[in-house]
């Protein structure tokens, strides 16, 4: 788990950026065919993010320990 969690916030923080940067060339855009590409570029960027976030959760709570595992641990 130690290792995996820095990797996942790494790909997170690059897609990050991958959405500010859409954000920024929206601010440039200038006719409808960029606004569409723009608008898809961050829509997609945001899944990627929150979707990691949502693996690395899942991936991290198989490393907890049950209730049951902890009383048995505890005798």
């Amino acid at each position: 788990s130690t290792l995996q969690t820095p990797m996942m916030s790494g790909a997170n923080a690059i897609h990050g950026v991958v959405v500010v940067g859409a954000f920024a060339i929206a601010a440039e855009a200038n006719n409808w065919l960029l606004y569409i590409l723009v608008f898809f570029a961050a829509l997609f960027a945001a899944i990627n993010v929150s979707g990691g976030y949502t693996v690395t959760d899942r991936m991290l709570g198989m490393f907890d320990r049950k209730p049951s595992d902890k009383k048995e641990a505890d005798k």
